[in-house]
């Protein structure tokens, strides 16, 4: 392997080098297709998209598929969660005029064929192309390595691993799918495993332990990689521009009424966690510290057991942080056995954070970023999306 420097391999190094994780891939200087850094780590899958592969989609010869993302469509908002290993991609039919599977680079054929086949026998995953994942590093070209995955995920159901969704652009629906794949624990892919791939041997001598345990018993070895702090900052809580716009719609639909926010509230907290249960927003001049109150389902549909949680809710600005006194109010008034859960806008202010995780209270802080993380993930990707969300659910 190639030398490198702080995990940076130069360009002219490229066909040569081992995949490290989390390591950057220069691009070309030239000014043309051909700075394009992952065609030439991996030969003959191209230099353009998301989907790159080894073989082809339609005739089910794929020997390796590579998945780049390059975190700028707010329509389709792949995400790395480092500290649980997934990582959520969207297939390739992301505007109208096509059939789910109809695409140019048969994206979405190979994702419904790989997770397919991710649910047979050891000699089915065996035909499974490895994924390599990639995303947009620094300036020009550049890349970085972000891991060997293996489609699906641990105590996933098979139907919320690939799931078909419906879009709508201009008033035209059409479906694309989401799919969760999870990051193996393999710190290194090597040059040699590389070219075995490129040969069809996925399962070859020199091919990872971690993928070698998937593919015979569908056995998820995870890199799980847990934050080293318990807080978020601000900046942390505070969404990019797309997703400041979307907040500024909630903002400004609920300004001078900001009681109406909170049934909004317990809307965001249901896409957040779908197996809540009943939630009653309680009155403003009776609430005792609580905007909502309600039950979150856990156990089996026969026989569910509901934990109750109190909710607050607050519609700040996003130079305005929930503080100590906020937090407190809804601790306050957290009975035995009961969590809460606080919705805001903006963001948690570093006092407030720490207070509630130092002292584990049981209490989910949900922050603007979150909100607009959610609401692209739920396809309300636009300001005019939120809005029409708003004056539907909440005239």
């Amino acid at each position: 392997m190639p030398a490198s420097s702080a995990r940076t391999f130069p360009f002219s190094a490229l066909t040569e080098s081992d995949l490290l994780l989390d390591a950057a891939y220069q691009g070309g200087t030239a000014g043309h297709s051909g700075d394009d850094p992952i065609a030439r780590i991996v030969a003959k899958v191209g230099n353009q998209g998301g989907f790159r592969t080894v073989g082809s989609p339609r005739k089910q010869d794929v020997k390796l598929a590579v998945l780049y993302s390059s975190g700028r469509e707010p329509d389709w908002p792949d995400r790395l969660d480092v500290q649980t290993g997934r990582f959520m991609y969207y297939g390739d039919n992301r505007r109208p005029g096509h059939d789910l599977h109809d695409t140019g680079r048969g994206g979405n054929l190979l994702l419904r064929d790989t997770f397919a086949r991710a649910l047979g026998t050891a000699e089915d995953r065996a035909q499974i192309p490895p994924f390599l994942l990639f995303q947009k590093a620094g300036g020009g070209r550049d890349v970085r390595f972000r891991g060997l995955l293996a489609p699906g995920a641990e105590a996933l159901s098979p139907e919320d691993e690939l799931v078909a969704l419906w879009r709508s652009t201009r008033g035209q629906r059409f479906q694309n799918y989401r799919a969760v794949f999870t990051v193996l624990d393999t710190a290194i892919v090597t040059r040699a495993w590389i070219n075995e791939l490129s040969e069809g041997l996925t399962t070859g001598p020199n091919a990872p332990a971690a993928w070698l345990a998937w593919v015979k018993a569908r056995q998820y070895t995870v890199l799980t990689a847990p934050a080293t702090t318990n807080t978020r900052s601000k900046d942390e809580q505070t969404p990019a521009s797309d997703g400041q716009a979307l907040i500024a719609e909630i903002t400004e639909y609920f300004k001078g009424r900001w009681h109406g926010f909170e049934e909004c509230a317990v809307a965001l907290w249901r896409m957040q966690a779908p197996a809540t249960g009943r939630c009653e927003v309680t009155q403003p001049y009776r609430d005792g510290g609580r905007d909502a109150i309600g039950e979150y389902v856990l156990g089996p549909d026969a026989d569910p057991v509901p934990v109750e949680f109190a909710l607050e809710a607050k519609c700040y600005g996003e130079r305005t942080p929930v503080g100590v006194r906020d937090v407190a109010r809804l601790i306050s008034r957290l009975r035995n056995r009961q969590f809460g859960v606080f919705v805001t806008t903006s963001y948690f202010n570093a006092q407030a954070y720490s207070e509630v995780r130092d002292d584990r209270h049981p209490v989910v802080l949900m922050c603007g970023k979150d909100i607009a993380d959610l609401l692209q993930e739920r396809g309300f990707s636009s300001p005019e999306d939120v809005r029409k969300w708003l004056q539907t659910s909440f005239p």
